[in-house]
């Protein structure tokens, strides 16, 4: 069962995150979906896919009013990203997403229609909640071509897709990286395959190192936080990648 965790709480703005699911079938993978709170409304990462949309809604609305949700926001195209999109527009049609231009005529395949989607321009925009000013970071090839992070910089959180993912087996699947030496090992060879672009990799690296982050916060796997994020940094700026397909 998915449950709802606050990870950040200052005044009427807040992080929650919809923790992975330990009953979850082998077959799908696991998923964190983010909710940035500010007053009465709120914006969703990565909604998820259509299969686990009762079990996100249902967690949400443990401790949040689901109707309070103004927008979801898209890291890029993938089915575990976005496919319950139709489900959430059933919910409240005037649901808005945010998405890089290039998924813009892909996504609504999942439903939606021109009203419902706000395209993000490659260089990334900023994305207004009550006062907050939240940014669309640029991610792009990591792994999707159209990507974006998200990054609140009043709470120092960098919503990061899926850069930072890691697949964790049962008994080491914490919320927060507990070590990092030893949950690395489970990130390497999924960044080694699905992250395709050294210049874009490098290109994302210098951008966040000069971002005040305390948090940062994948798809997959456990939250960096503290000490741990440049260590992430520095070790995805080393890592080769575009190297991971099994060969013999």
């Amino acid at each position: 069962m998915k449950k709802y965790q606050t990870i950040f709480e200052q005044g009427d703005h807040q992080w929650a995150v919809i923790t992975r699911d330990p009953d979850k079938p082998d077959y799908l993978i696991d998923t964190n979906e983010y909710l940035v709170i500010q007053g009465e409304r709120a914006i969703l990462t990565d909604p998820g896919g259509m299969e686990i949309f009762p079990e996100v809604f249902s967690a949400i609305n443990t401790e949040f009013d689901a109707r309070n949700i103004i927008a979801l926001f898209a890291s890029h195209q993938d089915p575990d990203v976005i496919s319950s999109l139709a489900l959430w527009l059933d919910f409240n049609p005037n649901l808005q997403c945010y998405l890089s231009w290039l998924w813009s005529s892909f996504i609504p395949h999942f439903g939606g229609n021109k009203s419902t989607f706000v395209s993000l321009p490659d260089e990334g925009a900023e994305i207004n909640l009550g006062h907050l000013r939240l940014q669309a970071v640029p991610a792009h090839y990591l792994h999707s071509s159209g990507n974006f992070n998200l990054y609140d910089p009043a709470a120092k959180i960098l919503f990061s897709g899926d850069v930072g993912a890691a697949l964790l087996p049962a008994g080491e699947d914490h919320l927060f990286v507990q070590d990092f030496d030893r949950h690395i090992r489970h990130a390497e060879g999924f960044h080694r395959r699905w992250m395709g672009s050294t210049e874009a990799k490098l290109d994302w690296c210098q951008r966040v190192a000069n971002m005040p982050i305390d948090m940062l916060c994948p798809q997959h796997g456990a939250i960096y936080q503290g000490a741990d994020v440049m260590r992430f940094i520095n070790w995805f700026a080393d890592l080769p990648i575009g190297s991971g397909i099994r060969r013999g």
